[in-house]
């Protein structure tokens, strides 16, 4: 196990002394190469690939099974994959060579002058899912925000992340990005996540029934998560040039996987009890923005009587 560690290590740290190893001990592999351990490498394989099927199967269906422990047997996917990956290599690697001391010498010198440099980045993306598996900056089931896409983490591999969007596309990022790039995890492991939703009336529409109509969608959601709290903001701004009051309203969807069932219910239910209550949209333009309309109109105004005197003719 000791001498395996070194191996790997020699592959992951060594690329820049790689030039200076002696390209001569590649001949010494087949020394210590076994062939009557095929078989069993073959064997450690099969038994990998099977016993990764079988933990997949499982725990997707205990999630479905067990709604509310879903994202922990998602997590306990992905670290039964990571031990069983590493163990496999292990077995297979001492099937098909004698890991005695002139075994590792032969091998860190061939693999640092062959692939040091090649799989660097893929060395680098190893070391990094490990760390993400151990750091936890996000885990598999969370609602991630990265490098412009949003999603649900699908699958944290040995090599590379996998994020399904909320267009059902899969995305594909390499682990290394994630050390030096800021992620942003929306429910950091919990089922629940806190949703934000917006809504614009005008600035003289009744603001206590407004305000009251969003809280009472937001609380009857069959999707809302009671358990933790419900809040409506209010503030005036200007929103796409019209003077607006905002109702912004925070709660949490009781599962991330209806995240937008929750935006959706709610915002049909607000829209309903706006229209019975007859709370209007703004209509009414700020100065600022009209007055830069109007600039905006006269100094186009005058740019065309200018072209038309230029070209000889009178307005």
């Amino acid at each position: 196990m000791t001498r395996f560690l070194a191996l790997t290590c020699a592959l992951v740290l060594w690329p820049s002394l790689a030039a200076a190893q002696d390209t001569k001990s590649a001949a010494k592999i087949i020394e210590f190469f076994r062939v009557g351990g095929i078989p069993m490498a073959l064997l450690f394989i099969g038994v990998a690939i099977a016993l990764l099927r079988v933990i997949h199967t499982l725990t997707k269906k205990l999630g479905e099974r067990f709604t509310e422990r879903r994202l922990l047997a998602q997590q306990i996917d992905t670290m039964l994959t990571f031990v069983i990956y590493i163990f496999a290599v292990i077995l297979v690697v001492r099937s098909l060579f004698k890991l005695e001391k002139e075994t590792v010498l032969a091998l860190t010198g061939t693999i640092a002058v062959s692939v040091g440099f090649a799989l660097k980045d893929l060395a680098a993306s190893l070391l990094a899912g490990v760390t993400i598996l151990f750091d936890r900056p996000f885990q598999v089931g969370d609602r991630v925000t990265f490098d412009k896409h949003y999603g649900e983490i699908a699958a944290i591999g040995l090599r590379s992340v996998r994020m399904v969007t909320l267009d059902d596309s899969m995305v594909t990022i390499p682990n290394n990005k994630f050390l030096t790039d800021v992620v942003v995890s929306g429910n950091a492991g919990a089922l629940d996540m806190q949703i934000v939703m917006d809504f614009f009336i005008a600035p003289d529409a009744e603001l206590d029934r407004a305000k009251r109509i969003v809280t009472e969608a937001v609380r009857t959601s069959r999707f809302v998560y009671l358990e933790k709290p419900v809040v409506v903001l209010v503030n005036e701004m200007i929103h796409q040039d019209y003077i607006t009051t905002r109702l912004r309203a925070k709660a949490y969807v009781l599962d991330v996987r209806y995240e937008k069932a929750f935006e959706t219910d709610v915002t049909e239910r607000v829209k309903k009890g706006f229209a019975q209550a007859n709370i209007l949209p703004p209509t009414r333009r700020s100065s600022f923005v009209e007055a830069g309309h109007k600039h905006a109109a006269a100094g186009g105004r005058q740019r065309a009587t200018g072209e038309l005197e230029a070209a000889g003719h009178r307005p």
